[in-house]
């Protein structure tokens, strides 16, 4: 049977994920969520590839949902473990969602906020948690979350996580996490680390792949900008921006916290009250509001950082603009699947510097196909001012004035003046002191000592 023609019926999902699924206007399982269904269910190992934005949320929660059955027990079932605390909410979001209709208790631990209102949550029992895995590991050492129960195990953007230096924290998890269970990782890409987890923890696991890695999708438009710097590139988003019909919904990213600010600050001044920005710099309740006004549309202009590529579910995003060229062709993709979404046509722009060259070539090799480039704006400014980043480092070589480690003053010895050669007496100095000056027998007799030196 092919994907495009199974439904939900098809599924034999019961009736209250039934319930939930017509609540939200769901017709028809994305192609993940066909394929992955009975391989989750089947209670093997499972390892899903697919593009982000591509329903993999549900694909994993319709099957564990279907045969989770009613418990009263405290300890939870079910483990989700997401990189990100944004990722956290968002997956809470949706397994509430489906679990309108059912008694399924869902709750949602990240770190950032008090870990004493989620210990008392915890406690007040569980059948799915939804973690990132640093909090989880500090609730799960505190003995008040027991992970003796976890059936399922599902590890969500695990190449992510692992690119944020997870893997000894995961590592950590398996160990106290039951030998006997259900492990389920979603992934855009495979890379090497994501292989190797694999083939430690994993136990002949069927995989479902819908979109090979680093395919371009179909609905997305790519077209890039050659620019000569920051401040260039700052120009052309302004010029860009202008268009506010056209640019309604802007996802910026950038490549690191510090321009995050420094262009939040250029594009607040240009447009002010339109911009928001989100970095792991930034506390977990002005990240959610951020997200918030975006998704609301108070802001229309919304700058990230690539720690957030992929912990983002916003819909109609009209442009997702590279501010800088990711390095790492799966960050391009994964930056660009923000736009596009729910089969609409979306529109990626990257701007590149020299020094980015290689970069897009690196991301069109990997797509098998070239991103048109567009002839710069004649109209905008081409800026000679250059951001600390960009200065050429001056290294002096051959300086005549540089020491060596053969001029570096040695230590200074001289013989000691004789006040200063004092003997170290140690413990017998107060002896020494009391032989030559004889304590009086009495306080009254003051006369002591006279008498004691006439003898």
């Amino acid at each position: 049977m092919e994907n495009d023609a199974i439904s939900f019926e098809d599924l034999n999902l019961n009736t209250p994920l039934y319930n939930a699924l017509n609540d939200l206007g769901f017709i028809k399982p994305t192609p993940i969520q066909a394929e992955a269904f009975n391989f989750v269910a089947s209670g093997n190992d499972v390892v899903g590839i697919a593009q982000t934005g591509t329903g993999k949320t549900f694909a994993y929660m319709l099957p564990i949902l279907r045969h989770l059955k009613y418990s009263t027990q405290e300890n939870p079932r079910v483990l989700v473990l997401v990189p990100t605390r944004e990722l956290v909410v968002q997956v809470v979001d949706e397994i509430e969602k489906l679990a309108a209709y059912t008694n399924v208790r869902v709750l949602g631990v990240y770190g950032g906020t008090n870990i004493n209102t989620q210990k008392q949550a915890v406690a007040q029992g569980q059948d799915i948690i939804v973690a990132t895995p640093g909090r989880l590991f500090d609730l799960a050492v505190s003995h008040v979350l027991h992970l003796k129960s976890i059936q399922k195990l599902v590890i969500d953007e695990v190449d992510v996580m692992l690119d944020l230096g997870f893997r000894h924290q995961l590592l950590n998890i398996f160990d106290i996490l039951p030998d006997r269970r259900q492990n389920i990782m979603f992934s855009a890409t495979m890379t090497e680390d994501v292989d190797e987890l694999i083939t430690d923890f994993f136990t002949k696991p069927e995989r479902v792949t819908i979109a090979v890695s680093g395919t371009p999708l179909h609905n997305i438009d790519q077209e890039r900008y050659d620019v000569a710097n920051f401040h260039t590139k700052t120009n052309l988003l302004e010029h860009l921006l202008q268009d506010s019909e056209t640019y309604n919904k802007v996802l910026v990213f950038v490549a690191f916290k510090r321009l995050a600010d420094l262009l939040y600050d250029e594009i607040e001044e240009r447009f002010p009250g339109q911009s928001c920005v989100i970095h792991s710099n930034k506390t977990q309740n002005y990240r959610l509001r951020s997200i918030e006004q975006f998704r609301a549309g108070d802001n229309r202009v919304l700058i990230a950082t690539d720690v957030m590529a992929r912990g983002l579910d916003i819909e109609n995003i009209s442009h997702v603009i590279n501010f800088d060229t990711p390095k790492f062709p799966e960050n391009y993709m994964h930056r660009i699947g923000r736009t596009g979404r729910a089969e609409q046509q979306g529109r990626a722009l990257t701007f590149s510097t020299p020094k980015e060259q290689e970069a897009i070539e690196t991301i069109q090799e990997y797509m098998e196909m070239e991103v048109p480039l567009l002839e710069f704006p004649e109209n905008v400014e081409v800026s000679k001012v250059l951001i600390e980043e960009e200065r050429p480092q001056i290294r002096e070589r051959n300086n005549p004035t540089k020491h060596t480690d053969d001029d570096v003053p040695g230590p200074a010895f001289h013989e000691k003046k004789d006040k200063n050669k004092k003997e170290n007496l140690g413990g017998s100095y107060k002896f020494k002191i009391a032989a030559k000056y004889s304590k009086p027998k009495t306080r009254g007799d003051k006369n002591y000592n006279k008498r004691s030196k006439r003898k």
